[in-house]
């Protein structure tokens, strides 16, 4: 019901900026101050283009209402977004916190029955650079070795701190990339 009811306003909010231009759809809608010396702002135009773009990319993933979409990011704007696209779709956001141990995410993996998972590459902690999809990939492992089955389809990768990371062909894909495919 909730997710209906925040899918009803974003789209009502989204239809009203498009097409009478409300000078709310320039304003800042979401400021975001983290990496050493980054700082992001969104207006609400931004924002909900963004969230349009990213419902988009998890519906060509297969995610229809009801399905769930696992998010395995630090507080950061594509977390917002990845929130705001759930609720356009009436699908289920299902928070994995990145201070989980590996076997609590592969616990919370296995009982999720997510479709598709949003991770990021790395982000950063107290002053220094800490894993984020290296702990996933491990996770991952860990469930496909008790339940192959609850497994994700796909993983977006959210590029926050350009680090190597592991990939799975077929599996993985780049977050930007795959709102930019429109």
């Amino acid at each position: 019901m909730l997710v209906s009811m925040l899918r009803r306003v974003i789209s009502e909010h989204a239809d009203d900026a498009r097409e009478v231009q409300e000078p709310d759809a320039s304003q800042i809608a979401l400021t975001w101050s983290g990496e050493p010396g980054r700082l992001e702002e969104l207006t609400h135009g931004m924002l909900l283009d963004q969230a349009e773009r990213a419902a988009a990319a998890l519906t060509r993933f297969g995610v229809r209402a009801g399905d769930r979409v696992a998010v395995h990011l630090p507080l950061v704007p594509e977390s917002v977004i990845a929130t705001l696209a759930c609720g356009r779709l009436d699908a289920i956001r299902a928070t994995l916190p990145v201070s989980l141990t590996v076997p609590e995410l592969a616990a919370r993996i296995r009982e999720s029955g997510i479709r598709v998972l949003i991770t990021a590459d790395a982000a950063f902690w107290d002053g220094s650079v800490r894993p984020v999809k290296p702990v996933l990939d491990h996770a991952l492992a860990r469930s496909a070795a008790m339940d192959a089955s609850s497994l994700p389809h796909t993983v977006l990768v959210v590029n926050r701190c350009s680090r190597p990371v592991s990939w799975k062909p077929g599996r993985d894909k780049w977050w930007h990339e795959a709102l930019a495919t429109d």
